[in-house]
């Protein structure tokens, strides 16, 4: 059977979801599944869009594929390249409030992050005024292609997600226009089912082993200061935590409202990938939050409602992850423009924030929030 290697793989996933460190609970394993259906989803849609010589944009990670704590309000593509060939990349800006490109030269392995050989955003090519860009990625282009580079990653990142348009974007590789790839093979469909299980048995290694790396080594219910996004984005800081907290207990996380265009929060779970962000307020924007007078944005982890605009639903679970980024900075940050936390009771919120009364929120206000994310993702994921 051409299936085989692939049947195998996802027997040996399910191994590696039933007896991840980090599964406790019932909700735990259910989610484990979700995200390896997910993954079988994403691992399969990537071992047949890797022809580099007829290349297209697959979008990474999205609502039902998640993987790597996947930022909610970023929509992520990538395609995949050989180093000494040369691409064109076209389509036209939307009006996101970030778009950036970065060329990795490997994908993430369990013992491994892969290199940034060049990252840049938008500001640093030629846009013209009605949107259109078009560049050349190559030993002769705009962007040259270093030795070992392997894929092209873009990104688009919004703030509002209301009114915030999407653009287009497409790639081909340079003399390819007019031909089309020769038809599979028997041999060919075998191989891209044996590179899809490896895939699914190393994205998931990767992604339980991740935390290890950046997060866990760090004192519980703590932040960092911000700091470069390790993977090497041009023009990223990020401020990393994770959090244990009973049903009780609240953190509330105090950050400065940035100059930077982009800035947002998000909780993840413990398989390092985002909450339900579409139908519970799990990340929140610089603009879609409600800032207090005194310039800075409060932000309240709780698994009860504390009728605060800004809260952060934990959704059942006691334990994840929390992440600050801040996107297209023209400055580095400094530790002044990162966050402070503080755990408390959760009766002792109304003392303890200095505008309590002005983040107060309706029941009735609330849903209009999150129907208004349901409309916005809805609308961003067409096409």
């Amino acid at each position: 059977m051409l299936t085989e290697p692939f049947t195998a793989a996802i027997a040996e996933a399910e191994q590696i979801i039933t007896s991840a460190p980090h599964v406790q609970t019932d909700l735990d394993l259910r989610e484990g599944y979700e995200y390896l259906a997910g993954s079988i989803q994403a691992t399969l849609r990537l071992a047949w869009a890797y022809d580099k010589a007829f290349p297209y944009f697959v979008q990474s990670t999205g609502p039902y594929t998640k993987m790597g704590l996947d930022n909610p309000d970023t929509l992520y593509f990538h395609a995949n390249l050989a180093d000494d060939a040369e691409y064109l990349v076209s389509g036209e800006r939307g009006s996101t409030r970030d778009l950036n490109f970065q060329i990795l030269n490997g994908d993430y392995s369990p013992s491994d992050v892969p290199d940034s050989l060049t990252a840049f955003d938008d500001r640093d090519i030629d846009v013209a005024p009605d949107g259109r860009f078009q560049i050349r990625f190559g030993p002769q282009g705009d962007v040259k292609l270093g030795k070992g580079a392997a894929m092209l990653v873009v990104r688009e990142v919004y703030s509002d997600w209301a009114t915030e348009r999407r653009g287009t974007l497409r790639i081909e590789r340079v003399g390819a226009a007019g031909h089309a790839p020769a038809p599979l093979t028997d041999e060919q469909l075998k191989k891209r089912y044996e590179v899809a299980g490896k895939m699914l048995k190393s994205r998931l290694k990767t992604f339980i082993a991740f935390p290890e790396w950046f997060y866990l080594n760090l004192p519980v219910n703590t932040m960092t200061e911000p700091r470069l996004t390790p993977g090497g984005l041009a023009t990223q800081y990020s401020s990393a935590g994770h959090y244990r907290l009973a049903d009780d207990q609240v953190m509330v996380v105090t950050v400065p409202a940035s100059d930077a265009p982009y800035q947002g929060i998000q909780l993840g779970s413990p398989w390092y990938v985002s909450l339900d962000y579409i139908n519970h307020q799990t990340s929140l924007t610089a603009d879609q939050a409600r800032p207090d007078p005194d310039g800075n944005l409060r932000f309240v982890i709780s698994e009860r409602d504390p009728g605060l605009a800004n809260w952060l639903e934990r959704t059942g679970h006691d334990r994840g992850y929390v992440q600050i980024r801040w996107q297209r900075l023209s400055r580095e940050l400094e530790s002044k423009d990162g966050p402070t936390v503080e755990v408390m009771g959760f009766d002792d919120l109304p003392d303890a924030l200095p505008f309590h009364a002005e983040q107060q929120i309706t029941p009735a206000e609330y849903r209009e929030r999150i129907a208004a994310r349901q409309a916005a993702v809805a609308t961003r994921m067409l096409g």
